[in-house]
């Protein structure tokens, strides 16, 4: 599984939407990505990936493009 697939699938899974939703999404765009959505999101993009994620960065994802350049910081690693 690819990056991006991972990536799109913590979202998919977490927060019960279809992939064709992510481009653009938001913080509380959806029901479903609010404070508890966003923690459980948080987490499954943890175990994806084996990392843990700064406090800062938890708060800086605001949205599915935030999260990618937050991934791709030197200390996470992830390439998309």
């Amino acid at each position: 599984m690819t990056n991006i697939e991972k990536y799109n699938n913590a979202f998919v899974n977490s927060l019960e939407i279809t992939e064709d939703r992510l481009a653009g999404l938001k913080y509380q765009d959806i029901e479903a990505w609010d404070s508890v959505g966003h923690m459980t999101l948080v987490a499954a993009i943890e175990d994806a990936f084996d990392i843990m994620l700064d406090t800062d960065d938890i708060i800086d994802f605001n949205s599915y493009e935030k999260g990618k350049e937050i991934l791709s910081k030197e200390e996470y690693g992830v390439a998309f």
